[in-house]
């Protein structure tokens, strides 16, 4: 299990000109769905073809094309519920999203809006440490997940008088996961952002990029006075929450961080000065560093939903579901806990290897059969270290687990020092090679011949007959007598043996 404190949320309270505001925040995440085709067409995925290259005559809404529905899809949503331990719909269904939009083709959206097909779940977030160490976490809610159709992308910066529309991205399979108004802070609502792109990640499920805009976060943000969090909670009535306002397309932590901060004063602002918060789109702009409106903010109603009748409910047998759940991966959480336990690892550095599976995996290995904590130092200060300074990622590394865990065992074995580890890492990852063939070639094998040790011991003890009076007088120093013999050897003693030998010798 993981050691970890459970806590209600805690507001962020901000500090008014009049009074104190609490923060309340819910998250809906839009995530593509990692498959070769669309949700209703066999249209590709890939991302960087050239503009309008996948794009079905489905996509291109051309009559008389009807949508079909893609099982793999449907798999992968309820394989991403089963992660969040949410509950999953035997019987879904399929609604139209009426609005006009220059890469909507269809005028509207295919939905799921009254009968989604995963439920409510759950998302585990752990915070920073507080001031004890102890870390924080905190469970958030999820309200759903239903699947969708994107919608292509327009470009505006291709030409001063003309605006350009892609419909590559038209009708590829996003889960909306939407949350609980549960998150009370900036800090938590990357932190959730975080957690629930990596267990979708170990899920294979969406593959994360928010760079491409393949996980992106519509964020509700308002604020009330203090305890009204405390009503919602009692009555379930929204309307003690204050009015939201959606901060759309975010695809940055950072800059999701600095839209809310932006977005809970400007509305403290407003209420301050006997205003009314309207309820609205609004778009971050992070180079004046301030949200600005994008549209008002239409009710469910104004998008004129009514079930699709290209599409039959969507109906799946529990066995289905069962046998995806038996395929299911260790997931994150299960897998720090593992690494606690087998390899005596900190939380630290367990949450720093189980960040992703490719990293996860390499520690592994390279952990297999040896000291988990000399192998999680490894991979973690000098591997990361060294990708980090290169800007590089774990997919990238030109050192195998093979080649790292061989450094570890000529370390271990006292073949090698930890300084020369360090320089047979940098001659290893420049230049490859199996690591006990490469440290051979190089010289770097320490002495451990006990007669060779003695010898330098003998001698620097006999040149520096002041400094043996001074350590038999205050044995701290005979570190002194070690550092010498070291160095005399070219650094290739064995620093135990050493130690030992001037102990011995000094009569310690």
């Amino acid at each position: 299990m993981l050691d970890l404190t459970y806590e209600n949320p805690k507001p962020r309270v901000i500090a008014g000109a009049k009074q104190d505001w609490e923060l309340v925040i819910g998250l809906e995440i839009h995530a593509q769905v990692s498959s070769n085709a669309k949700l209703f067409s066999g249209a590709s995925t890939q991302v960087g073809a050239e503009p309008n290259s996948n794009v079905a005559f489905v996509d291109a809404a051309m009559p008389g094309m009807l949508p079909v529905i893609n099982d793999y899809c449907v798999e992968q949503a309820v394989r991403s519920g089963l992660g969040l331990k949410a509950k999953i719909n035997l019987w879904s269904a399929f609604d139209r999203k009426n609005y006009f939009y220059p890469d909507l083709p269809q005028g509207y959206q295919i939905s799921q809006l009254y009968h989604p097909i995963v439920g409510e779940g759950e998302v585990l977030v752990e915070l920073s440490p507080g001031a004890d160490g102890q870390r924080i976490a905190r469970l958030v809610r999820v309200e759903r997940i239903h699947l969708e159709q994107d919608a292509g992308k327009s470009i505006h910066d291709m030409d001063p008088t003309m605006s350009f529309v892609d419909f590559n991205r038209t009708g590829v399979a996003l889960m909306e996961i939407v949350s609980r108004p549960d998150i009370r802070s900036a800090e938590e609502a990357t932190a959730y952002v975080t957690k629930l792109r990596q267990i979708l990640r170990y899920l294979g499920t969406c593959d994360g990029n928010m760079q491409n805009g393949n996980l992106r976060a519509d964020v509700n943000v308002s604020v009330c006075p203090p305890g009204q969090y405390e009503k919602y909670q009692a009555t379930q009535d929204f309307s003690h929450l204050g009015t939201r306002c959606e901060i759309k397309n975010m695809n940055s932590m950072r800059f999701m961080t600095q839209a809310i901060d932006y977005e809970a004063r400007r509305q403290i602002a407003i209420l301050e000065d006997g205003g009314e918060v309207i309820q609205e789109t609004r778009l971050y702009d992070p180079d004046k560093g301030e949200t600005r409106s994008m549209r008002s903010k239409e009710e469910a109603h104004d998008y004129r939903y009514f079930p699709c009748p290209d599409l039959l409910p969507l109906e799946i047998e529990q066995a289905w579901v069962d046998a995806i759940a038996a395929s299911m991966p260790e997931l994150p959480d299960a897998k720090k806990a593992r690494f606690m336990g087998d390899f005596g690892l900190t939380d630290y550095d367990a949450n720093v290897l189980t960040a992703d599976l490719d990293s996860a995996g390499f520690f592994e290995s390279v952990a297999q059969g040896r000291d988990g904590k000399i192998a999680a130092n490894w991979v973690i200060n000098e591997l990361f270290g060294r990708l980090n300074k290169e800007g590089q990622t774990i997919a990238d590394t030109p050192m195998s687990a093979d080649q790292l865990g061989g450094i570890i065992d000529l370390i271990t074995s006292g073949e090698i020092s930890g300084k020369m580890a360090k320089d047979l890492f940098d001659l290893v990852w420049t230049k490859g090679g199996n690591p006990a063939e490469v440290a051979a070639a190089n010289g770097m094998k320490q002495v451990t011949d006990t007669g060779a040790i003695e010898a330098a011991v003998d001698e620097i003890i006999a040149a520096n007959p002041a400094q043996v009076e001074k350590a038999k007088a205050n044995p701290k120093l005979a570190g002194w007598f070690v550092g010498q013999v070291i160095k005399a050897t070219g650094g290739k003693a064995a620093p135990a043996m050493v130690q030992e030998l001037v102990a011995q010798k000094l009569g310690l």
